[in-house]
């Protein structure tokens, strides 16, 4: 039976605390930056906790209270705030005890309640298997953390503390454990700059999960030879005479690597353990942003540094907020020495992360790693409702917290972070989703490249888009990020319903026309029966269908009067030059309206005025082609997808159409053309350098026109230039 909070002595009105326990002794000693009230209302946190877990123990035996005071204690070495401190001591109160949420926030607030509630695992709902179970507290986590990004930081402060007191879990549970850790828990910590805590869960992670390897690598470590030792010095002693003799005022720290940092170096580099430690590593500290570099430059001038090895996180800082100079040094026994140098706050937010955000009060500028990380809760969660099951969210989450980045430019010199491995796609999402849903392809340098074209750092990338372009499932096999992932998805599944349906009933009726025979001739019982067969729920599902390509009109017409299908396929068994007179007989138009269902193909570029046909494909429904199209006669193979359309004369909209042009080659003649063609009402979507010599220019200009009367304008006003030698549609 719990113990009623009454019964429980009162707290001192003097702000002074006697007659607690250690573990709350030792939770009040941290926290003494806060006020005296502050400190009241933790133990009396402290108090209902305890009330509240009476009888309860550990699997270690010790009362449950314990555990989440340590949590508490962990987070006040952070500095977090007080109502962090109290949903820590309460954050198993709702998930394991009669309080409700109504009593903490009648008690604490409604701040600290809903932190409580965020943490609240699903263990009332029932899961097909463990790894579902997770990924769906996973995701629950997620959504409490885009409320309040505290709820994280108690979580990753819950985890630590299960982690240390590890020993008492069977050897399963710690190594199943120990895996989620290392998985998601450790970079989350590092996602959020929270370096500190990431190096600690990784090494308890690590030796619950390898503890011979861990064990192996520290006594390593313990064990450097003196030599080695005494060189540090050496090297130490250099630096720090250098800084002094120059009047700097710096911090200097020699880093030790972790057994964990040590071992995924050896296995990435393939390197023995030897190898690894035979790396000085030292830090540097100073006041500025302008010291950074003065230090860098008298480092060097100690040791020479080694080519390649300079890295720049105080301008381009990392997506976290993590800002140093990274250089690596040539010694004088022959081992490198790497070197950081960053100021006070950089190290506070190198170790802290989010957490400096409340113990520093650090201001409210976009690249703080507040900001920063909740960015990626943001774009977290705009994937969660997008993914379609609890598994597939947590595993698009894993690709982000695994950002070795690259950085990349804007045409306008705005740098971008990416993580290894991303593709210019993936760059157009990250500018906006609307211009990766409207990609056609990339500039990479000033080279046009595929959209699949895997980025590097340093280069400059633009996006080439077109209103009529859209996403393509085969875009999901090589994007790389949960954003660009989770719009591709959602452009594909939102391709305008009602426009589909409405083109698809278009579709199915000329297919009965084709036949003789009215749509509305079907009797609505063979209708019901034949979308039942092919497990369709309404019509219109298999209108939609028809429109994006995955069920051919003249088929459904055929299997729906089977009688009459006859005669579609001796038309089907036809010429290629029967089958294009007999698109012409009838014909579907196109306003502009018709939105993702119908998109424009690339290789002819169809505009209003041209002579088209429509091909069905499967993956991107209905594509037009001008009926000149050099790809049209393999299409006729196929006559059953083949489509005769025409245009609206009232069609709305601008169609990307290419002209090519020759001029001279001298300065100036770019900006008369596309002078030319903003007087020709028209706007530029790309210009690409085909040939250049010494004379002459070849240049292909992408361009919006309306119809095939405005693109001759455009071509009239280009031919009218002294410079131009020749232009014409390409």
């Amino acid at each position: 039976m719990r113990t009623p909070t009454s019964e429980l002595p009162a707290p001192p009105n003097d702000g002074e605390f006697t007659d607690v326990p250690e573990y709350l002794q030792e939770l009040i000693d941290v926290a003494s930056y806060l006020t005296a009230i502050e400190r009241e209302t933790l133990l009396r946190a402290w108090r209902v906790g305890a009330a509240a877990h009476v009888g309860q123990t550990r699997k270690s035996g010790e009362p449950y209270i314990t555990h989440p005071v340590a949590v508490a204690t962990i987070l006040a070495e952070l500095g977090l705030d007080i109502e962090t401190l109290v949903a820590a001591i309460l954050h198993d109160t709702i998930e394991d005890t009669p309080v409700t949420r109504v009593e903490i926030a009648a008690q604490f607030g409604e701040s600290v309640a809903e932190i409580v509630e965020g943490l609240t695992k699903l263990d009332k709902l029932k899961f097909r298997d463990r790894q579902e179970a997770a990924a769906e507290s996973f995701r629950k986590m997620m959504l409490a953390m885009s409320r309040d990004l505290r709820v994280i930081l108690i979580k990753l402060a819950d985890r630590l503390h299960n982690m240390r007191t590890l020993g008492a879990q069977s050897s399963e549970a710690r190594a199943r454990i120990a895996r989620e850790t290392l998985e998601i828990y450790a970079p989350i910590a590092q996602r959020l700059g929270m370096n500190l805590m990431k190096a600690e869960l990784q090494d308890l992670g690590f030796r619950a999960l390898h503890p011979w390897r861990y064990a192996a690598i520290s006594d390593h470590i313990r064990q450097q030879p003196v030599v080695r030792r005494e060189a540090i010095v050496q090297v130490e002693a250099q630096l720090a005479h250098r800084l002094a003799s120059e009047g700097l005022a710096h911090t200097l720290v020699g880093r030790v690597k972790s057994p964990f940092s040590i071992y995924t170096k050896m296995r990435a580099e393939q390197k023995t353990v030897e190898q690894v430690l035979d790396v000085f590593g030292f830090r540097i500290i100073v006041e500025s942003v302008r010291d950074c570099y003065y230090a860098l430059g008298l480092v060097h001038s100690v040791f020479k540094p080694l080519d390649g090895r300079f890295r720049d996180f105080v301008a381009i800082p990392k997506a976290n907020g993590y800002q140093s100079l990274h250089t690596v040094l040539f010694g004088p026994y022959g081992a490198p020495i790497e070197v950081q140098i960053r100021t006070h706050d950089m190290d506070r937010v190198a170790e802290q992360g989010v957490a400096a955000h409340w113990a520093y009060k650090i201001g409210g500028e976009s690249n703080t790693p507040l900001n920063r990380a909740n960015a990626w809760i943001s774009s977290m969660v705009e994937s969660e409702r997008t993914s379609e099951s609890s598994i597939e969210f947590l595993e698009n989450v894993k690709v982000d917290l695994y950002p070795d980045e690259v950085y990349v430019f804007t045409p306008k010199g705005k740098i971008l972070s990416l993580p290894r491995n991303a593709t210019a796609l993936d760059f157009a999402y990250v500018v906006h989703t609307d211009v990766g849903n409207q990609a056609v392809t990339s500039r990479i340098d000033g080279k046009l490249a595929p959209l699949r074209t895997k980025l590097s750092s340093g280069q400059t990338v633009e996006i080439v888009t077109a209103k009529s372009a859209s996403p393509s499932t085969q875009w999901l096999e090589f994007v790389v990020t949960a954003k660009a992932r989770s719009a591709i998805r959602q452009q594909l599944k939102q391709l305008e319903h009602e426009d589909a349906v409405r083109l698809g009933h278009r579709m199915i009726e000329r297919a009965f026309q084709s036949i003789g025979i009215g749509f509305d001739k079907v009797s609505e019982t063979r209708l019901n029966r034949w979308l039942a067969d092919n497990r369709y729920p309404r019509l219109e599902s298999m209108l939609e269908d028809v429109a994006l390509g995955k069920r051919v009109a003249s088929r459904v017409a055929g299997e729906l009067l089977a009688d009459e299908g006859r005669a579609a396929d001796r038309r089907r068994r036809g010429s290629p030059q029967e089958a294009l007179a007999a698109l012409a007989a009838d014909h579907i138009t196109l306003n502009g309206s018709e939105g993702g269902v119908v998109s424009f193909a690339q290789c002819c570029m169809p505009i209003p005025g041209d002579s088209i046909m429509g091909y069905q494909s499967a993956e991107r429904g209905i594509v037009v082609h001008q009926i000149e199209c050099a790809n049209v006669p393999e299409f006729l193979r196929h006559p059953e997808r083949c489509i005769s359309m025409a245009w609206d004369e009232h069609v709305v909209g601008e169609y990307t159409a290419r002209i090519h042009v020759v001029t001279d080659n001298k300065p100036g003649v770019l900006a008369q053309i596309a002078s030319a063609i903003a007087q020709g009402e028209s706007n530029i979507a790309n210009v690409d350098y085909l040939e250049r010599d010494a004379r002459t220019a070849t240049i292909r200009f992408l361009v919006e026109v309306k119809d095939t009367n405005h693109l001759a304008e455009l071509i009239r006003r280009m031919r009218r230039l002294e410079a131009v030698h020749h232009a014409e549609r390409e």
